[in-house]
């Protein structure tokens, strides 16, 4: 007859169960990973897209031997290090900051030398600190000149004139003041937007009253040209497209909210004019000047050069960009329509940046971003903001659809030139 079976205890000494094992086992490759994570935060935070950051890092993290996953969201990395069985994960909480073209190219540069073997993983790591802590290339003066020189131009493209020009110039110096001013308060800079808005529309009606009938949402507009997240949109909608859904829905809401905060603040600064005596509107002008329109681009080429902090030796490159990619655009739209139009400005835009960027080594991200500048349609969305505020709901309607559309547009001219004339690089 057989004894019962009993049951004993586990002798400490007996193996562990798989869960803690996997719990216990030793992590990844020290200097590999903290060298990958850092380079990630750092991308990060100078505006790389959630598809070019997570593609960048998985070939990084191949060349060192590491089995890695990625996964990007406008506020946050997850990195996640080992077999999928023994996974090591990093949460890494970002505040977005703002494009440095610059710094972006250096952490380019840095992962091909850790890459090729020119420099260790550690040496990388320390590396990225250095470039984070480089001091700004350009000082306060010539990024306010900057500012100025955006609104200028942008009132002119929109086909306004001396007058608009003059108020959206100061307009966007009282703007570019602010935002240097409450660029280390996060409290203060998340109400940029709104009071940038109230600022731009309440000069608008002022000056309107003192110096003569211009077109105030011309002057409005165009000081609020740096602050518009037309290239938000357009990146967002590009999230999107590329399977990122996480990431490119919560850019899209945060384009919405900014769009959101723009039209109050708008709405809120013109009622300055309402207490002060009515002028006339004159209508825009209906042809610009096509010498004026090569001014103004060249101009604004180079203040999107200066405030994306991009270097001096690319600021030519980034003139011929956005001026190819502008007048592509402006010949599509008479050829083909808006729509289209921003299709042909876009993939002429990418075809051109990628072989540029294979002839010189360097990411496309140089031309490609600031030419979008020059595309993104950040004023058709407010535009279509203000008819909403004012009750034209079937204006408004209509002309939201038409700035979705443009996005679309965007998004699929950079994705075929992709197709067309592949980088050798990622960002």
């Amino acid at each position: 007859m057989c004894a019962p079976a009993v049951s004993t205890p586990p002798s400490e000494t007996a193996e562990a169960p798989p869960e803690l094992a996997a719990s216990l086992a030793p992590p990844p490759p020290g200097p590999a990973v903290a060298f990958v994570l850092r380079l990630a935060h750092a991308l990060h935070r100078h505006g790389t897209p959630a598809h070019r950051l997570e593609g960048l890092m998985k070939r990084v993290s191949e060349r060192l031997g590491l089995e890695a996953r990625f996964f990007s969201t406008p506020t946050s990395i997850f990195a996640s290090f080992g077999p999928p069985a023994d996974l090591r994960t990093s949460l890494i909480r970002v505040e977005p900051g703002d494009m440095d073209l610059e710094r972006l190219i250096l952490l380019d540069m840095l992962a091909d030398d850790v890459i090729h073997g020119r420099l260790t993983p550690a040496e990388g790591a320390r590396r990225v600190e250095d470039i984070l802590a480089r001091p700004e290339r350009y000082g306060p003066a010539l990024q306010l000149l900057c500012w100025m020189l955006a609104g200028a131009s942008a009132a002119l493209l929109f086909g306004g004139g001396w007058k608009e020009m003059g108020v959206s110039s100061v307009s966007s110096l009282a703007i570019g003041t602010l935002d240097l001013l409450t660029r280390k308060q996060p409290t203060t800079a998340r109400v940029l937007e709104p009071v940038a808005a109230v600022l731009s529309a309440a000069f608008a009606g002022i000056a309107a009253h003192f110096f003569g009938p211009l077109h105030n949402e011309v002057a409005t507009l165009a000081g609020l040209i740096v602050l518009l997240p037309g290239l938000t949109l357009t990146i967002a909608v590009n999230e999107v497209a590329t399977r990122n859904l996480i990431s490119g829905t919560s850019r899209l809401t945060h384009a919405a909210l900014i769009f959101l905060q723009l039209g109050f603040g708008a709405a809120l600064g013109s009622r300055v004019a309402t207490v002060l005596p009515p002028v006339p509107t004159p209508p825009l002008p209906a042809v610009m000047p096509p010498g004026a329109a090569i001014v103004a681009l060249v101009v604004a080429g180079f203040a999107i050069a200066v405030l994306f902090r991009a270097r001096p030796r690319d600021w030519g490159w980034i003139a011929l960009a956005g001026a190819a990619a502008f007048m592509g655009a402006r010949l599509g739209a008479l050829l083909l329509g808006p729509q289209l139009g921003a299709f042909a400005g876009a993939l002429l835009l990418g075809v051109g940046s990628n072989a540029l960027a294979r002839l010189r080594n360097r990411p496309a991200v140089t031309t490609v971003v600031p030419g979008l500048m020059l595309l993104v349609p950040g004023s058709v969305g407010f535009r279509s903001l203000a008819s909403l505020l004012e009750r034209d709901v079937v204006a408004g309607v209509d002309t939201a659809f038409s700035m979705l559309m443009v996005a679309v547009a965007l998004a699929a001219g950079l994705l075929s030139a992709n197709a067309i004339m592949p980088s050798r690089k990622v960002l």
